[in-house]
């Protein structure tokens, strides 16, 4: 029965909200058409000055992928982390998620396509992509696009968090399923 309900609301939150909202602003007296046309100017312009920003990461991101940069890093890397037991094929996905979502998502694909969703490899590959975020590209467009230019301590939060969730997947991957 629980689930059942947990489905249902499931089912209904977001259309209930999309329809409540608007009739709840109406009858408050907001022109809601006039309203929503504003804030879909407001964000054409963002997304508009966010292309350059959008380029240049994108643009450094293919020079590091097709540089080999990634793969001499990988490999500089990959004996000290197989002594503390996290396998080598991970590396990539470890390094391209705080740059590239898609990047770091085709890795993560190609590793469960070779290994398996249900080997260690693929696990730890999906607990990586759902338990951290992509740094870089936070801080280029977000930051970028409301003209924030002083981000240090928000990089070295980002990183942190980054290198953490990359080792708590290892380790809770490896006590569950390891």
């Amino acid at each position: 029965m629980l689930e059942f309900f947990i489905n249902v609301i499931s089912k209904w939150t977001i259309p209930i909200l999309i329809f409540f909202i608007p009739v709840f602003a109406y009858f408050r007296g907001v022109k809601v058409y006039e309203e929503f046309i504003k804030g879909a100017e407001e964000g054409f312009k963002i997304a508009v000055n966010l292309i350059p920003y959008l380029v240049a990461m994108l643009v450094a991101i293919g020079i590091f992928r097709n540089s080999g940069a990634m793969n001499i890093v990988v490999q500089a890397i990959r004996p000290l982390l197989e002594l503390l037991g996290i396998p080598g094929e991970i590396l990539p996905l470890a390094i391209m998620r705080p740059l590239s979502g898609g990047g770091a998502l085709g890795i993560a694909t190609e590793l469960i396509n070779t290994y398996g969703p249900d080997s260690l490899i693929g696990r730890m590959a999906s607990t990586m992509q759902g338990s951290s975020d992509t740094t870089f590209f936070v801080l280029t467009v977000y930051f970028g696009s409301v003209g924030i230019s002083k981000y240090r301590h928000a990089l070295w939060v980002g990183l942190i968090a980054d290198f953490s969730s990359f080792f708590a997947a290892v380790y809770i991957v490896n006590k569950i399923f390891g």
